[in-house]
């Protein structure tokens, strides 16, 4: 089993994507999950080039227990310097980096061009390997990235070749091929590495960027072609249109290759470090994103639903507990017997031999969501209508009424918004009203300080989100809208659904449901039972 090397450059790299600005706290952070990942190299930035990298590294060297090794970047000393007076070298060297991955151009066009070097291709190559020898000379690893060696490879064979082999006279212990442009197919990388490692005795490594949408393509034929070292950045983040996905490249070498590369145990906090780099850096996880997506293993078709909960294999191209995530099964129009039964029994109901009811559920939920409902994001409300069918719940309380006004008293005034409820519980009324930031929150206050005297857990609930969409903007102002609301408490999170023409009886229906599941729920907590003897 051939071991490949997984060199991660999320902080430095990936952080060049115009979406993403990151702290020193947040870097750390990354780092130390990066290292709980298990990959081999972690290129935390460039010191010299900003205030923020100097402190980085600065703030790493105390961190104990760490397996991959801390990687500085820079670049080649400039044209007619020496590497031991560049400024940048220098404070490359200060910071006490494991390593260091030097960039250099392979690509004549960019040493001698308008906008490149300005000096001459001999002077490039010896920028290369002076710089690699110098810092050999003080840093045990040094690895060269050939900046747009495809490019270069293509324009002028001879001399891409003959920077990749300065770097191997400077004592380099790696060179990366990298596609900087991210504009090279498959099988030109595949012909590109055979030839290289025909000719050229040096360990190679590969760097891709996606432009092309292949940089995970790019980097498994490098590696099938030979290299055993390859780049990438968690959730493919990066400048332009990104650089390769580790989420999706660890995976395909490790389960489909066969290849070496991180722990099978650490491969389970894939999906964990996919939402966590998300979060950390303020993006909305891709849910569509393969291995580590919230959708990579849902099924929505009857069909699909019925054949997995017999064969997982049949729509599941691996174990999704390998990558840390897991199968989500969607109930919508699409949906069949078997949508319902497998969430009957991930909701511990007891529906497998009530066929009946399980028709009627379906077909409930087909004219549902022929009026806008959607349940595949709304679990909590989903489960309620199927206790409701089944007999075995009904509401906690009872809408007696509600009345909300929103008033602005002149234009140099904010709206106030007043919402006043009746509910009814085992015949008792209570009738209150309350204030809020809006309509919507007005109403959801004063329905919780009508629920909480006689329910007082409802205090633990908080509304985390709140989406509206229309659903047909046709009407215009008439159009219907659909209302998701995901609330929780101490112990769980949940989403619930309301749709309607009048924005406000939407957002009723989804918080009515939010509440009612959080008193289902807080119903069925196991009662304390003396122990026998």
């Amino acid at each position: 089993m051939r071991r490949i090397e997984i060199y991660d450059t999320t902080l430095r790299d990936g952080a060049q994507s115009e979406d993403i600005s990151l702290s020193l706290d947040d870097k750390l952070s990354i780092i130390t999950r990066l290292d709980q990942l298990g990959v081999h190299y972690i290129e935390a930035g460039w010191p010299g080039a900003n205030p923020k990298d100097d402190r980085l590294f600065g703030k790493i060297k105390p961190l104990k227990s760490r397996g991959a090794r801390i990687m500085a970047f820079g670049s080649t000393c400039r044209p007619g310097a020496n590497p031991e007076n560049d400024r940048l070298l220098k404070c490359i060297i200060n910071a006490k980096p494991d390593g260091v991955t030097i960039f250099g151009k392979s690509w004549d066009a960019h040493v001698r061009g308008e906008g490149g070097l300005g000096c001459t291709l001999d002077e490039n190559l010896r920028m290369i390997r002076e710089t690699i020898a110098y810092m050999k000379g003080i840093l045990p690893t040094v690895l060269f990235d050939a900046e747009h060696f495809f490019d270069g490879f293509k324009a002028n064979r001879g001399y891409a070749l003959s920077a990749l082999q300065a770097a191997a006279d400077g004592g380099a212990d790696r060179v990366v091929l990298c596609d900087t442009n991210g504009g090279a197919i498959p099988s030109e990388v595949k012909d590109i590495v055979e030839i290289l490692k025909k000719s050229l005795h040096i360990p190679l490594g590969i760097h891709c960027h996606n432009d092309g949408d292949l940089a995970v393509a790019n980097t498994i034929c490098a590696v099938q072609s030979g290299v055993d070292h390859i780049h990438g950045t968690i959730n493919g983040v990066g400048e332009r249109c990104g650089n390769a996905n580790l989420c999706s490249i660890i995976p395909n070498l490790t389960l489909k290759l066969g290849y070496e590369t991180i722990a099978p145990e650490k491969m389970r906090v894939l999906s964990d470090i996919s939402r966590f780099f998300d979060d950390i850096a303020n993006l909305s996880h891709n849910k569509h994103q393969p291995y580590v997506g919230e959708a990579a293993f849902a099924h929505k078709g009857g069909v699909h639903v019925s054949a997995v909960m017999g064969d997982p294999s049949t729509y599941e191209h691996i174990i999704p507990d390998n990558v840390g995530n897991q199968r989500r099964v969607l109930v919508s129009e699409h949906s069949g017997r078997s949508n319902i039964l497998y969430k009957a029994r991930e909701f511990n109901l007891d529906l497998s031999k009530d066929d009946t009811t399980a028709n009627e559920i379906v077909k409930s939920i087909k004219d549902l969501e022929d009026c806008g409902f959607q349940f595949e994001g709304a679990d909590a409300s989903l489960e309620l209508l199927m206790k409701k069918a089944m007999g075995e719940h009904m509401r906690s309380f009872k809408l007696k009424g509600f009345r909300v006004n929103t008033e602005r008293r002149s234009d140099d005034t904010d709206p106030v918004s007043e919402a006043t409820i009746m509910i009814e519980v085992d015949g008792n009324v209570e009738h209150t009203a309350a204030l809020g930031n809006g309509p919507v929150n007005a109403l959801d206050q004063a329905l919780r300080k009508a629920l909480k005297k006689f329910y007082p857990g409802i205090e633990e609930v908080q509304l985390l989100d709140y989406k509206v969409r229309v659903i047909s903007s046709r009407q215009g102002t008439e159009s219907v809208v659909r209302v998701l609301i995901e609330s929780g408490d101490k112990k769980a999170h949940w989403n619930t659904v309301g749709v309607s023409s009048n924005i406000l009886e939407a957002s009723w229906m989804a918080l009515v449901d939010s509440m009612d599941y959080k008193l289902y729920k807080d119903s069925q907590k196991p009662t304390s039972r003396k122990k026998s003897r």
